[in-house]
């Protein structure tokens, strides 16, 4: 028998995904401007009270630009990306952050997303209802069939990535482009399991 359970939490934690893309005319001009941006976004979150044990950093990266005139490719320059994942326990600062970070260089905003810090006990408690819902419906089942439930013969946890696991996220593909929605809503952490017994006759 199947079962699913799920449990809602507020969001206490965002992971601001954002960028600095630089294209200059050489490798050394574009690593210069970029890394410059890197270390004044470090700065602004610094000055947040933002520790860097909750900012991830790639490495720059370096790649030629090409793009057309009419129907002529044409190089452009070299683009220097580095992107930055940056944890923010303090929802109340999340706009002002993202503000401040925009105009320190990051000029390209992937993403806001909201998740919850105690996932794994929610998920044991989602596990649980799980259980549950299995055994309601299968006890169900077997009174309707004229037979009682025996012992639990077989449990099957379903893989958490297949079960629905959701919170209010947003993105833009441009730096600080249009109004955003910056409500977390809610975070919502599922389980299933396919739970089997074995039936006892009256």
């Amino acid at each position: 028998m199947f079962g699913a359970a799920s449990v809602d939490a507020a969001p206490d934690l965002a992971r601001l995904r954002v960028a600095i893309k630089q294209t200059r005319p050489t490798p050394a001009e574009a690593f210069e401007v970029t890394r410059t941006g890197v270390n004044q976004v470090r700065e602004v979150l610094r000055g947040h009270a933002i520790p860097d044990t909750a900012v991830s950093t790639s490495r720059l990266n370096l790649k030629s630009s090409w793009g057309f005139t009419g129907n002529e490719r044409k190089f452009i320059g070299y683009e220097c990306a580095a992107s930055f994942v940056i944890e923010l326990r303090e929802l109340e600062l999340l706009e002002t952050v993202l503000v401040d970070v925009v105009e320190a260089g990051a000029n390209q905003v992937d993403g806001v997303e909201f998740d919850v810090r105690g996932k794994k006990q929610l998920r044991a408690q989602a596990r649980e209802a799980a259980v549950t819902a299995g055994r309601e419906k299968a006890d169900l089942y077997a009174r309707a069939a004229g037979v009682r439930l025996g012992p639990v013969i077989h449990i099957q946890d379903i893989d958490s990535e297949q079960m629905p696991n959701t919170s209010r996220s947003h993105a833009q593909s441009g730096a600080g482009g249009g109004e955003g929605d910056l409500t977390p809503g809610k975070i919502t952490v599922s389980a299933g399991v396919v739970i089997g017994f074995s039936l006892v006759g009256d």
